[in-house]
């Protein structure tokens, strides 16, 4: 079937915007080109529409979320004690283990045909990895993968010096995206003691600040270098 390729992004930058309403509104976006897709299927070639993609970028306040293939015990503080703490708590429909969301890091959610792109979960992954690793690099630290263990991490070679500075879990329907990354740039750590994180027991995690050593990153300066990344590796433009 020939299709029309759109590989132009819409990004918008959310803020700090609750949880559940980024959620219902990457959902709104997905099946609003989902429609569209179906839509197109009883049409002739030349009359389909394109299909548009978005990058939302954004921060939540605290919350744990677990995704599909995660454990329940791996959060580690009771309803009434997340409550008395202000921290969300949230059973989503992405792949992944246990993960925080709060003020300082970059969260990414790609809305996006990947039909406009290409049809491979696989290559997508390592893409949305490879976006926070050059965006590493620019500030001289050298992100990798561990294998088997979806994200980036530093040291991943060095055992349990490991540190992951990036969580990612991604849903996909009928080739459309949502989910996507949780960046920590100037996150505050210790709400991972909450937590084991991606259920990964002899691991750290870091932030972007701390491996730099700075009390704070300059947040916007890295997510327009993260924005930069993406467009590049996809071959997108905003």
């Amino acid at each position: 079937m020939n299709k029309l390729i759109n590989k132009q992004v819409a990004f918008q930058d959310l803020g700090l915007i609750d949880y559940q309403q980024a959620w219902d509104y990457q959902t709104e976006l997905l099946d609003s080109i989902v429609e569209l897709k179906r839509g197109n299927r009883g049409l002739e070639a030349e009359q389909h529409k394109p299909t548009p993609n978005y990058l939302l970028f954004c921060e939540h306040p605290h919350v744990y979320t677990l995704g599909k293939s995660g454990k329940e015990e791996h959060v580690l503080l009771a309803k009434k004690e997340l409550e008395a703490k202000n921290i969300a708590y949230h059973k989503i429909n992405r792949g992944g283990d246990i993960t925080y969301h709060g003020p300082g890091q970059i969260v990414g959610y790609p809305v996006i045909d990947l039909e406009n792109f290409f049809t491979d979960i696989h290559k997508y992954l390592r893409l949305l990895e490879e976006s926070i690793i050059l965006t590493l690099a620019h500030y001289g630290l050298k992100g990798d993968r561990i294998k088997g263990a979806t994200g980036v991490w530093l040291d991943s070679d060095k055992g349990s010096e490991a540190r992951k500075i990036c969580a990612m879990g991604i849903r996909c329907s009928r080739w459309v995206s949502m989910h996507g990354w949780a960046f920590n740039v100037n996150t505050d750590l210790d709400y991972f003691k909450n937590i084991i994180p991606c259920g990964i027991q002899d691991k750290g995690v870091t932030s972007l600040n701390k491996e730099l050593n700075l009390t704070k990153v300059d947040i916007t300066e890295t997510k327009n270098i993260l924005k930069e990344n993406f467009a590049k590796l996809f071959e997108a433009s905003f």
